[in-house]
């Protein structure tokens, strides 16, 4: 499992890194500032999420469901929150918003919330436990 979120944690940052430079340098010229700002969301969160996959792989063994719980609620959320708004921006860009995805954005965006919430308890039992 741990070599498993260190992977996806890789992988998916990689994509950010490789969506962020096409979205400033291919994509400005077919989006507007508005999009491009939301497409920048996307990119920084899935950054920010991906580096906390690699935190998370690093310091979990995941011998307890809450650490396995975590990684798995910031893969889903990296998935539906900043992918829908990549989905979403490039629709629009197009003319023909996929107004479906719209709520799959905040579900994306509560996975990663619970994420963030599992990793503190986790990371807290783990110091409590380490205390001599």
């Amino acid at each position: 499992m741990k070599e498993m979120i260190l992977i996806f944690g890789g992988i998916l940052g990689t994509l950010s890194v490789i969506l962020g430079a096409f979205g400033a340098h291919a994509l400005r010229r077919s989006f507007n500032d508005d999009q491009l700002r939301s497409f920048e969301v996307g990119v920084r969160y899935q950054m920010y999420h991906s580096v906390m996959l690699i935190i998370s792989g690093i310091v979990f063994p995941f011998t307890e469901t809450g650490q396995v719980l975590t990684a798995w609620c910031f893969i889903i959320g990296i998935i539906l929150f900043s992918f829908s708004i990549y989905a979403l921006t490039y629709s629009d860009s197009r003319g023909k918003k996929l107004k479906l995805l719209g709520p799959i954005t905040p579900v994306g965006g509560l996975f990663l919330i619970i994420g963030w919430i599992l990793f503190t308890f986790n990371i807290a039992e783990i110091a409590l436990y380490l205390q001599p």
